[in-house]
């Protein structure tokens, strides 16, 4: 009984453990994909400078380095180019509040 209990219970930890893993890919219909150059264009807009963009896990990958010259990776919705994560190697030149939205007397206290 104990048996059958722990299998039924690993199976179910297996079956939610699957859709974790699907959701960290990018899932937008080929279709629907805007082009790499758009995606290019709105980032060098920003003062980045693009290296790559290439498909990964059906999304978009793109390398380069920001304004301030350090290395980024990011990861975009091919289909919105809506940006779904951001990695940055921060050289000494800048930090993470120059990626805020808000203005720096607007920070919570």
């Amino acid at each position: 009984m104990k048996l059958l209990t722990l299998t039924g219970v690993v199976l179910v930890g297996l079956a939610f453990s699957g859709g974790a893993l699907a959701s960290d890919d990018c899932t937008d219909p080929v279709a629907d994909w805007q082009p790499r150059e758009v995606l290019r264009q709105q980032l060098e807009q920003q003062g980045w400078e693009v290296q790559r963009i290439k498909v990964d896990d059906g999304c978009y990958e793109v390398r380069g380095t920001d304004k301030l010259g350090n290395r980024f990776k990011a990861e975009y919705s091919p289909a919105s180019l809506q940006i779904r994560e951001l990695k940055i190697k921060f050289d000494g030149k800048g930090g993470a509040r120059d990626y805020l939205d808000r203005k720096p007397d607007q920070r919570a206290k």
